[in-house]
């Protein structure tokens, strides 16, 4: 299986997709070394997401008279990370309803919540198993349900049903971090498919999977002592995009 490219032709290190361990110990050296805050940390990410999703999907190409999306929220961090990109997506006149079943306890995350509902942004109380009713009324879908601090074998419910009832959306679905369904190394494992993958921070192993559209890397906001421990051999970002896209090439078997 080939890597993806990155556009750059004259750099010789490879991208780096990184482990369960690595992704968790990166992270770690975010927030107790370098002092990053678990909100700040949310913040960025969240808003990264939310750029992408203009970035593939912008208000006038929306098929749909309003331009609604769903945003799926599990809940743990990356759940957290979808109520920031739902209330970003707000700002930029999209008009986002969130799914969040499983409430974390976290006060941090109740404040997510609390900032999506003053900016009047719905939440649905169930999920339609009507498949049909999710295709009619929304645009695209985001998948902010599980991120890399869940084992796949562990998901539960209501997890498991979204699962089930995703599979069979039939509009775009952008993904963040890991698909739903996805192990964080071995990748798809009767997952859904997602058009769109934003990786956070950077790619996990899972991703070398990902056949999608559109695969952005997340990662400026990494000081430059992190990027290099790490061997994260990023890219250059452009400009002042705090997104990279990646050039995607077929996986070869």
């Amino acid at each position: 299986m080939s890597s993806p490219g990155f556009g750059n032709k004259d750099r010789q290190e490879p991208l780096r997709y990184l482990s369960k361990q690595d992704a968790e110990e990166l992270e770690r050296e975010l927030l107790e070394d370098y002092r990053f805050g678990k909100q700040q940390l949310i913040e960025i990410l969240g808003h990264c997401c939310a750029i992408a999703v203009t970035k593939v999907y912008p208000l006038s190409t929306l098929p749909k008279k309003q331009p609604t999306i769903l945003v799926i929220c599990g809940p743990e961090q990356n759940g957290a990370i979808g109520l920031v990109c739902a209330r970003n997506l707000r700002s930029y006149d999209y008009e986002p309803t969130i799914f969040y079943p499983k409430r974390s306890l976290d006060s941090l995350y109740k404040d997510f919540i609390v900032q999506c509902e003053k900016m009047d942004i719905p939440f649905l109380s169930y999920l339609p198993t009507e498949v049909q009713l999710i295709n009619d009324a929304y645009n695209l879908v985001v998948d902010a349900v599980l991120g890399v601090e869940t084992e796949l074998g562990e998901m539960k419910e209501p997890c498991s049903s979204i699962l089930v009832t995703m599979k069979q959306i039939k509009i775009p679905i952008i993904s963040i971090d890991i698909p739903l369904g996805w192990d964080v190394e071995a990748g798809n494992q009767e997952g859904i498919t997602p058009d769109v993958l934003v990786s956070l921070a950077a790619p996990k192993k899972c991703a070398l999977q990902f056949s999608g559209k559109h695969h952005f890397i997340a990662g400026r906001f990494l000081p430059y002592d992190v990027q290099k421990k790490f061997d994260l051999n990023q890219p250059e970002y452009p400009g002042t995009e705090c997104l990279l896209e990646l050039e995607i090439e077929k996986s070869v078997f």
